[in-house]
């Protein structure tokens, strides 16, 4: 990813929670995003990017930034220097269902092994269903690790997937 793919991986960010995440988080924190705020933090996230973290997209044809995925060394301490974090991967959602997600994770796969993590981990809501069968699909288990986080106040609990590499 560049800096000139920000706006679009913003545009897909938040289409992407709009879409995924409708009746999931209050309405109230969705209505709130906007790409303009999102593309301010994705060029600080760009900008401050720790070692290890590596951005990438998914052009379609044309050259249009059709996905995003970000991927990097676990976040919390402890944990082996082989293990990798899936922080995120978004399709934009007309796209869903095309293909792009299964070539962004293949890409995120690759990344990781030349990045040496030999086991990677992300973190899916639970009530996410589609995204649970898609990271299943490719091999990813849930491990029994759960999270929650707060969106306007309401605490939304996260599993823990992990496939080794």
């Amino acid at each position: 990813m560049t800096e000139a793919d920000v706006p679009a991986v913003s545009a897909i960010r938040v289409t992407g929670w709009k879409s995924a995440y409708a009746g999931i988080v209050p309405r109230s924190f969705l209505d709130d995003m906007t790409v303009e705020a999102d593309i301010q933090q994705r060029r600080q996230h760009l900008k401050g990017a720790r070692e290890g973290v590596t951005n990438l997209v998914a052009v379609d044809l044309r050259g249009w930034v059709v996905g995003w995925a970000c991927l990097g060394p676990l976040g919390c301490g402890g944990a082996s220097a082989a293990t990798g974090e899936l922080y995120a991967l978004y399709v934009q959602p007309s796209l869903t269902g095309a293909g792009i997600g299964r070539i962004l994770l293949d890409a995120v796969h690759a990344r990781a092994h030349t990045d040496g993590f030999d086991l990677m981990l992300l973190w899916v809501l639970v009530d996410n269903s589609g995204a649970r069968r898609f990271y299943e699909r490719v091999g990813y288990v849930a491990d029994g690790a759960v999270q929650a986080d707060d969106y306007d106040g309401v605490s939304i609990p996260e599993v823990r997937y992990r496939l080794q590499l």
